[in-house]
């Protein structure tokens, strides 16, 4: 059963940064999607749109279906039941989004005494029960965000995901400031939880090694667009997309002495939301880029099973595209 379903997001910003273009994506409960991608090219965007929490002057169309409902069209009463209850954000950077005056148990039992009506005693005994279940004992509920390592305020944003049991969690690069060994268990924890409880993971990341790991299925985003998606680990191994394969190779393989004594970059950056060049957004930077790339935008198209990639060099269109289709995004964009 599909958990979640993003049908053509586009998200501007003041100004005509177009920060989310035609964005389709969908997830089943107990699967786990990676978004890879350079900082700029619309992951964090795309994660808040998703539970309606971009500042006002923001412009959303498209639609995010949550068990069938759309977020887009509720009312706010129903988009505060959603948050928490039906789906839970865990942010970057655990210290900035902890109330560093409260202690964490204080902090986890918030959203089960809004949500759940409990009383004072329920909601003390869950958040033991949560901060235990992310490895954490019972007794730091009574510690400060400052008092608690870098994993560990991490455990705490997780468990307070978990507060409401809801059906989707959106974790917004949950181990970036970790160093590696404290990354791989929660990476670990967060598998765990994911197998364990049904729920379904969106996992945003720049470091697709960390995504084939993780997920099951790896979409990689470049100027607001899915330029690729599919099977992660064959995503991450064997991308298609050119954008892609450089993410892919920017990262040292173990064991791989081409990779260690001459690595793989990418010369400049994501483009200006505000200011995307025509045709294929990649081009300037497509070592594989053809004439036409410059004047025609590439629809994703077929890139073997399951997979599909925005990108001249696939061959026929993906699914629901068509010849006719082709033209009309071709012409738009010269």
């Amino acid at each position: 059963m599909t958990l979640l379903e993003v049908r053509n997001l586009e998200v501007t910003y003041p100004g005509g940064a177009a920060a989310v273009r035609g964005v389709d994506l969908s997830l089943a409960a107990g699967r786990k999607l990676g978004i890879a991608g350079e900082s700029g090219c619309g992951k964090s965007t795309l994660a808040l749109a998703l539970l309606r929490l971009l500042p006002a002057g923001a412009r959303v169309s498209g639609e995010v279906l949550l068990d069938g409902e759309d977020v887009m069209t509720m009312k706010w009463g129903q988009v505060r039941a959603v948050r928490w209850a039906g789906a839970s954000i865990v942010f970057q950077g655990a210290m900035h989004s902890l109330n560093p005056v409260h202690r964490v148990g204080d902090q986890i039992a918030e959203p089960i005494l809004l949500h759940r009506r409990a009383t004072a005693a329920e909601a003390r005994d869950k958040t033991g029960e949560l901060l235990e279940h992310v490895g954490l004992p019972a007794s730091r509920a009574s510690a400060y965000p400052h008092e608690l390592s870098g994993g560990q305020r991490q455990r705490v944003m997780i468990a307070m995901a978990l507060a409401c049991d809801p059906r989707l969690i959106i974790a917004d690069e949950p181990t970036t400031a970790l160093d590696v060994m404290i990354q791989a268990q929660i990476l670990r924890l967060i598998e765990q939880l994911v197998a364990e409880q049904d729920v379904g993971l969106v996992m945003i990341s720049h470091d697709l090694a960390v995504l084939a790991d993780t997920c099951d299925r790896l979409a990689v985003m470049y100027a607001g667009r899915i330029v690729e998606e599919g099977p992660a680990r064959q995503v991450h191994e064997d991308a298609r997309h050119p954008y892609a394969k450089a993410l892919s190779a920017a990262f040292p393989r173990i064991g791989d002495p081409a990779s260690r004594f001459a690595p793989r970059g990418l010369a400049g950056d994501p483009p200006d939301p505000s200011e995307l060049p025509s045709g294929c957004t990649f081009h300037p930077r497509c070592p594989e880029a053809l004439d036409r790339c410059a004047t025609e935008d590439q629809p994703l198209r077929d890139a073997g099973p399951g997979r599909q990639a925005a990108c001249v060099h696939m061959g026929a269109p993906g699914p629901g595209r068509t010849a006719a289709t082709e033209d009309e995004d071709a012409r738009s964009t010269t």
